[in-house]
């Protein structure tokens, strides 16, 4: 029997892969460049394609923040599918060496993001964020997705995120963590807290079988 190809998969996507991809379709494209770079796991992939299409339907141009981005895959392709953006930064005290390979492989694929992402090694708070900014955070460990928020917040700029790892000790559950899971109730609080600050909000998942922590919460504050 042949093995199931699980997006949810930890293994990284090699040039051993990339016949599993052979279409003309944007997200081929994406994953044949991810292939070759060798060193993504296929998760992340799926992960960030699912989340970066969600966005562009609904918060368009802006430079990108990528928080937390890590290789910074995020980042390149909410370029791809928005050129309107000027560039993106990835925002991240830790970056990967393999980024320049993941880097290299797409702007071979898309010669236009050439020089357009750029990573920085610090942390948030020494970052300045603007209001015309589009700030995104996937799978923001705890405390930190409130932390994205909060920064993008106060800078009045859009922003997207998709929580994990839900702390109970720091993060706030509103009240309602009696009636609802205590992680639904942190995102319901999250999502409720923008609201009172003049954001119009959106809240989608994405497929549940690349991760159980799949919601996503978008938001754009009224000008």
């Amino acid at each position: 029997m042949t093995p199931v190809f699980s997006p949810s998969s930890r293994s990284r996507l090699t040039a051993y892969d990339l016949d599993r991809f052979p279409g003309g379709t944007l997200f081929h494209r994406v994953a044949r460049a991810i292939c070759r770079a060798g060193c993504l796991p296929r998760k992340e992939l799926y992960e960030a394609w699912e989340v970066s299409r969600r966005v562009r339907r609904l918060l368009r141009g802006g430079r990108v923040i990528d928080v937390a981005g890590g290789h910074g895959l995020l980042a390149h392709l909410l370029l791809v599918l928005d050129d309107s953006s000027p560039g993106a930064v990835v925002v991240d005290p830790q970056r990967p060496e393999s980024s320049e390979t993941v880097s290299r492989e797409l702007v071979s694929e898309w010669p236009r993001l050439d020089g357009r992402v750029s990573y920085m090694t610090k942390p948030l708070d020494q970052f300045a964020i603007r209001s015309d900014d589009l700030v995104v955070s996937n799978h923001a460990c705890g405390a930190l997705t409130d932390r994205v928020i909060d920064r993008a917040t106060e800078a009045g700029a859009s922003f997207a995120v998709v929580p994990c790892c839900h702390d109970f000790a720091t993060c706030d559950a509103g009240g309602v963590g009696g009636w609802v899971d205590r992680a639904l109730a942190i995102d319901l609080t999250r999502a409720a807290r923008a609201r009172t600050l003049g954001y119009q909000i959106w809240t989608q998942t994405i497929p549940p079988e690349i991760t159980p922590k799949n919601r996503l919460l978008l938001a754009k504050i009224h000008r």
